[in-house]
């Protein structure tokens, strides 16, 4: 039940931390932006439905951990991921540059692989879980570059 009440604790400080970072106000609404890019309202419902497979995918890992040093890099995997998921926002939103958030998103990707390479060798079902995660930020990734490309140079 602790793994259950903790990760959805975490989730949900971290969706709502993100949340609270953005901004979709005039600077981001100037913004040129790709034709494939999707109406903004794709975005929340997106990041729900992530969200969701995240907390269930660290849940599952957390319980599947066969030591409590697993565990831990479990909880610590999903701690880093979380932080650098909101700092993404921070960057791209509240900077306001497209550009260090390109380069954030990098390792914001490079992490979400890390999870799923950590525990697809004690929990297939949990890394599955988090391949849409990952599918997601890299569409995201793509969005971010053509942003650069579209508006730079930020200053």
């Amino acid at each position: 039940m602790i793994p259950v009440i903790v990760a959805s604790i975490a989730a949900l400080c971290v969706a709502a931390l993100g949340a609270t970072v953005t901004d979709l106000g005039p600077w981001y609404q100037a913004l040129a932006k790709p034709a494939w890019n999707p109406p903004d309202v794709v975005f929340p419902m997106g990041w729900t439905v992530i969200y969701a497979l995240i907390t269930v995918a660290g849940i599952t890992a957390w319980r599947a951990a066969r030591t409590s040093a697993e565990a831990e890099w479990v909880i610590a995997l999903f701690a880093l991921n979380g932080f650098l998921n909101i700092s993404w926002s921070i960057l791209f939103l509240r900077f306001q540059r497209p550009d260090w958030a390109f380069a954030e998103v990098i390792v914001l990707w490079l992490s979400i692989l890390a999870i799923i390479l950590y525990v697809v060798r004690f929990s297939r079902p949990a890394a599955a879980l988090l391949l849409p995660y990952l599918g997601w930020v890299s569409f995201a990734a793509a969005l971010n570059w053509a942003v650069v490309q579209l508006n730079a140079p930020f200053a």
